[in-house]
């Protein structure tokens, strides 16, 4: 029985094992970038909450081969108030299926968070993807709970300046541009400790 339990924590990544990483391979989804794979534990975390933080919303690209993948599946892919209009062409040549892109925009911040709890918990939704104006935690906390019921990955792109700030988002990743693609440094992660970054040649 107590193994049954720790088992479950374990699934959960509630439990770290300080001579390793504790991953299975049913908790991530690969990202389709073998630099962001190793320095993640993975890739991104299923049922759970990832904020990327950058000083201007950059990160969109690393998530492009995993919105493809999940395109052609049968779930939605949520755009919740993106800053700005996503370049139909763009996703469509990485591969991305537009005919499962939900678009929801010119709503206001309650609004938006309200969409977004709802589709995360919905089972709808692969993947919602959020641009919030500002949050806290209990609010973080909410959509992290909502991602975990719907078995959905949730997104948050979040300013820099909020990398200071703790978060029960399972993973959080600070992004840079970099004269190839795009500089990851990895804050918090499931299972695991902080502090790997990686290079994410885009080129």
């Amino acid at each position: 029985m107590a193994n049954e339990v720790f088992d479950k924590l374990i699934d959960k990544g509630a439990v770290w094992r300080g001579h390793g990483t504790v991953q299975r391979a049913a908790q991530v989804e690969p990202s389709g970038w073998r630099a962001l794979d190793e320095c993640t534990g993975g890739g991104w975390p299923r049922a759970a909450l990832v904020e990327l933080l950058s000083s201007g919303y950059q990160g969109l690209p690393l998530l492009l081969p995993l919105l493809a993948r999940l395109s052609r599946q049968s779930r939605w892919l949520a755009w919740v108030a993106p800053p700005h209009l996503p370049f139909a062409p763009a996703l469509a040549a990485s591969g991305i299926d537009l005919q499962r892109v939900l678009l929801i925009q010119e709503v206001s911040e309650a609004q938006r968070l309200w969409a977004a709890e709802q589709m995360l918990k919905s089972g709808s939704c692969a993947v919602v993807l959020l641009w919030p104006e500002r949050l806290q935690n209990v609010q973080v906390r909410r959509l992290q709970l909502a991602a975990e019921q719907g078995d959905c990955l949730g997104v948050l792109f979040r300013r820099l300046r909020e990398a200071a700030q703790g978060s029960p988002a399972a993973l959080r990743l600070k992004v840079a541009p970099s004269p190839l693609g795009l500089d990851v440094a990895v804050l918090k992660r499931r299972a695991g400790w902080g502090g790997q970054g990686c290079s994410v040649r885009l080129a």
